[in-house]
This record gives C-alpha cells, structure tokens and sequence, in this order.
C-alpha cells in the first residue's frame, strides 16, 4: 500500500498545521501518515483527511497487490 498524502499536499500547498488544525486530527498523525510511519491508522480518520481533501479514499492510499 502507498499513500499518496505528501503528493497531495504537496501540488495543493498544505502544510501538516493546516490539515491538522482543520480536521482535529493531531499533527503527529498526520506527520506519521505524511512520512509513511503510521500503522493502523483508523477509517475515521482516513475518512476525514479525504473530505477535507476532497478526494476519495483509492486517490489518498494506493493498493498494490503483491506479485
């Protein structure tokens, strides 16, 4: 699985601050995910980083199936 949240972040100007302060999601999650660090991270809070972002699920977290 590959997230894609330091892209979208990256091509809309977001800043981990930014995103945290507006979903009341602390900036250490959002760092961990960011950085590809966090492990069991709940749908709740997938689900508010996509309405923030407007994007769906299968554009934030990319599943490869393994070969």
């Amino acid at each position: 699985m590959k997230n894609n949240l330091s892209k979208i972040m990256g091509e809309r100007r977001l800043t981990a601050v930014a995103i945290a302060r507006d979903t009341k999601i602390s900036r250490t999650t959002i760092r961990a995910i960011y950085y590809e660090e966090a492990e069991n991270v709940k749908l709740s809070t997938l689900t508010k980083i996509c309405d923030y972002l407007n994007c769906s699920l299968s554009e934030l977290i990319e599943y490869t199936p393994c070969a």
